[in-house]
């Protein structure tokens, strides 16, 4: 055995011997394993071309699970792979002018390398790359099933536009009215498109969450609040406005939703979307609304940012009829209302409705209550919470409805305005069908031709895949595919004539939506065969591991895609994942200079020198490089995109990969955030280097060990103290490793550490002992550490008893071990601690006071017998001099 222990050698060894023997390949009803499958994924990686040590925290998180499962007995498949169509590809492309697929490629072929080092026991040959025409042929296929089921469609809609990106863009993905990639102020336009109908199943989406209980309750939470069920009123506003034409719009009625009708009394305004019928006709001859409207309509925008945004609105000077009073509202163009949500309307209550109220206040619209809670006054001068209790309030001013609690007064008003045919009670949803058209090239073609004799016309079935011409390079003017004509001209599939093929590319949420499943046969001739069946089994996946970050749209469009699939007799399941684990980011410092254009430049933190105030507090930095300061931008998530990466390959170097392993498990709770720490990294290396040395220490005495019975009834009392405590650390470990805390498992192997290196290798049973001792303690430790206890196990001939570590069967917590037959009592003079004294845990009260009298550092203390003895059980001695 080597003296010193040597990273680069023992992994190196290691990894050799594990590729001689494919120890990671994976088959179906593998009979080595009698508990049977177990299938754990990550979430896959898109392939920017460097890994970094959250990378490493993820996917240490999902190996140590498969290992110790491989332990427990289960056939575990672990899988990797690309999530590589996309929007960065393209803007890289323009930067490095070449094509996005040979970015791609040589990404994943840089990200594997870095990946490898690492020891991950992923079976590469389930490999999956999402721009492989082998993979998005069955993108291609399904949506063309989906065309025919009426679940895929086509329709003209308003999007969001980024003008220098060239693409429609998600609500999602416009931060303060800008692209989240360009920073390009995003135009509003009306566009043809391609949607899948998600809000189909949105019944199904919403009750199964119930049964997702291996969820995060924060993710079903947020699931549910994006399906967004809300049940309330449709109705209508009657008017008279017409357009140019003369022609009433809207047949003379503007419709709201609410799911407050019993303050449908409040009303004091409407307000509508900037792309509203009535907002439109209203800009023709007031300038100044025109240009507010336009402003509005820059500013693409998601629901939350609506929750916070400054409310500003313009009135149009047009009115509606209220439908119960006949009274005049007037109409209003406010921000905060979006045309894509419900009719592009919304009434005004301000009384009751929290972002109402700060609009009226702001506007000195009139403010009228119609809903009052016993014990609460109100008042127009702040808004209280209150003010909108549905559960406790009573309407008031509201005529013949004075005095109804909520329900009541929803169901009369709801009566009241179906007699008047003009509303009925509706049932609405947040979630909005899913558009998946997205103008650019790198992206699985739409299978779609367009003929001016046949309209648009399905690529037939034996014609998939629709091949993406790979050779293209995006200059930045647009979708490069346009003027492809080898890709775009083609003749019609229906009558021959000369046609044109779909240039618009998958939203690559598609990609990712099911590639787990393909994992699990990636070599089928059909889109999924019966191995996935194997797999996934009865409930899905059995553990999914990734970001909170996909807490909302990847998981919604997964589940989504899974039951469109079991819909159409491809799988058996109804939910993809069983289990769903968040890990927590890993985080680092980060630098930046602004630029005049408000444009940041962020900086390496090796790049920086940082300045100390006198009690070491971080107060300025500066670049390196040139001297000048940069502002400190504080801990944030590591991210390519802010520079403050800390990459896998430097610690590897210096460390070795099982340091660099154990710090990211022993950072902290998988499921919560850690910061990077340089010390951190330097204490795990050096308890790695102390168990090489302690099991070169005591490597001899452990070897003697083999073959020897544990028989504790003859153990001295120091060997079966070990033994307790080894067996005891082991029935934590085993349930750190249920509940996935990671970082108390590293602990725990910690502390098996410390009681060896404190056990003297004496008496009775000592070498026994102290071979199962560092048995266990490797094992233990094995999932998080496997290069070096890979190559301890040699070593210390433990191979030859249990066969190889990677399936050596996990330690057995031995009860009989954590009986304690032998208890430690403190001894106490006149209140003072003196000493302590060991006896037999039945030991009756004469035989504890003779043995605390008899301690040689307690008589030092007495001068002659005691006056009184205090017996506390279990715990204490108290001598009274």
């Amino acid at each position: 055995m080597q003296e010193k222990y040597t990273p680069s050698e023992v992994e190196q060894s290691a990894q050799t011997h594990w590729k001689k023997i494919d120890a990671y390949t994976t088959v179906e009803n593998d009979t080595r394993f009698p508990k049977g499958k177990y299938y754990a994924c990550s979430m896959l990686p898109y392939p920017s071309g460097k890994l970094h040590m959250g990378h490493v925290r993820n996917y240490t998180i999902n190996d140590m699970l498969a290992r110790q499962l491989r332990m427990q007995g289960y056939n575990v498949l672990m899988p990797m792979g690309w999530d590589a169509f996309g929007l960065p590809a393209e803007n890289a492309a323009i930067a490095y002018k070449k094509s996005p697929a040979a970015w791609t490629y040589e990404n994943i072929a840089d990200m594997k390398s870095q990946m490898q080092p690492l020891g991950l026991a992923f079976d590469w040959t389930r490999e999956v790359a999402t721009c492989d025409p082998d993979y998005y042929r069955w993108n291609q296929w399904l949506f063309l099933k989906m065309l025919e089921k009426g679940i895929a469609y086509k329709k003209t809609q308003v999007v969001n536009w980024d003008p220098v990106d060239h693409t429609v863009l998600a609500n999602e993905q416009v931060i303060d009215g800008r692209g989240w990639r360009s920073g390009a102020l995003v135009e509003k336009r009306e566009i043809p498109g391609y949607y899948f109908g998600i809000t189909q199943y949105a019944d199904e989406l919403l009750d199964s969450i119930d049964d997702l209980d291996g969820w995060p309750d924060q993710v079903r939470t947020m699931q549910r609040n994006w399906i967004g069920k809300s049940e309330g009123v449709r109705f209508a506003f009657p008017h008279q406005i017409t357009d140019a034409s003369g022609t009433l719009l809207q047949d003379g009625k503007m419709y709201v939703f609410t799911t407050r009708p019993d303050t449908i009394m409040g009303v004091t305004f409407c307000a509508v979307a900037a792309e509203h019928p009535i907002a439109t006709v209203a800009a023709q001859n007031n300038p100044a609304l025109a240009a507010f409207i336009e402003v509005c309509k820059a500013g693409g925008t998601t629901e939350a940012e609506m929750a916070t945004k400054e409310k500003e609105g313009m009135p149009t000077g047009l009115f509606v009829i209220h439908p119960l009073t006949g009274e005049q509202v007037e109409v209003w163009v406010g921000n905060y209302v979006l045309m894509t949500y419900g009719d592009g309307a919304v009434m005004g209550v301000p009384a009751h409705d929290e972002r109402d109220f700060a609009f009226a206040k702001k506007y000195q619209i009139a403010i009228k209550q119609v809903v009052a809670v016993e014990g609460e006054a109100f008042t127009t001068d702040a808004w209280a919470d209150s003010y909108g209790d549905k559960q406790r309030g009573v309407t008031v001013n509201s005529g013949k409805y004075d005095g109804l609690a909520y329900k009541a007064a929803v169901d009369a008003v709801a009566a009241d305005l179906a007699e008047k045919q003009i509303g009925e009670k509706k049932t609405t949803w947040r979630l909005r069908d899913w558009g998946i058209s997205r103008q650019r090239y790198w992206g699985t073609p739409i299978p779609i031709i367009h003929c001016e004799s046949c309209g648009d016309v399905p690529v037939p079935y034996a014609d998939l895949p629709v091949v993406l011409p790979t050779e293209c390079i995006p200059d930045g003017s647009g979708n490069p595919l346009k003027t492809h004509a080898a890709f775009l001209n083609v003749p019609c599939p229906k009558c021959g004539k000369p046609a044109q093929r779909e240039t618009d590319t998958m939203d690559t949420f598609v990609d990712s939506s099911w590639y787990f499943m393909r994992y699990t046969c990636p070599d089928a001739v059909t889109m999924v065969d019966e191995r996935n069946d194997y797999w996934m089994g009865d409930a899905g996946m059995d553990q999914y591991i990734g970001g909170v970050e996909h807490a909302v749209l990847h998981l919604l469009y997964a589940r989504f895609w899974t039951k469109a699939m079991r819909d159409m007799g491809l799988v058996k399941i109804s939910e993809p994942f069983k289990n769903l684990f968040t890990q927590g980011m890993l985080l680092n410092e980060s630098y930046y200079r602004e630029e005049a254009s408000g444009k940041k430049i962020w900086f390496y933190p090796n790049e920086i020198e940082v300045q100390y105030d006198e009690k070491s507090r971080p107060v300025a930095a500066i670049l390196k490089s040139d001297g000048q300061p940069v502002q400190m931008g504080g801990i944030e998530k590591m991210s390519k995109s802010k520079n403050n990466v800390v990459e896998p390959k430097d610690i590897i170097e210096q460390f070795g990969a099982d340091t660099a392993r154990l710090f990211t498990m022993f950072a902290g709770p998988p499921d919560q955030s850690a910061a990077w720490n340089n010390s951190g990294v330097e204490g795990a290396a050096r308890y790695l280097r102390r168990l090489w040395a302690t099991a070169l220490k005591l490597s001899a005495t452990v070897a003697s060990g083999a073959g020897a019975s544990i028989a504790p009834d003859t153990y001295a009392a120091d060997v079966k103290s070990l033994r307790r405590e080894v067996h005891l650390t082991l029935k934590q470990i085993d349930a750190d490793y249920e509940r996935l805390q990671y970082n108390t498992v590293v602990s725990g192997a910690m502390k098996l550490l410390n009681a060896i290196e404190a056990f003297k290798p004496e008496g009775e049973g000592h070498a026994a002992v102290l071979r199962e001792s560092f048995s266990i303690l490797l094992r233990a430790l094995y999932p998080v550490c496997p290069h070096i206890t890979h190559a301890l196990w040699v070593e210390l001939a433990l191979a030859a008893e249990f066969g190889e570590i990677i399936d050596a069967p996990w330690p057995q917590v031995d009860e009989a071990a954590l009986v304690q037959n032998e208890i430690e009592l403190m001894i106490q003079v006149n209140g003072k601690l003196r000493g302590s004294v060991k006896v037999a845990k039945d030991a009756d009260k004469g035989t504890i006071e003779a043995a605390a009298l008899a301690v040689e550092s307690v008589q030092k203390f007495l001068d002659g017998p005691p006056k009184k003895v205090i017996i506390v059980p279990g715990k204490l001695v108290n001598i009274v001099a």
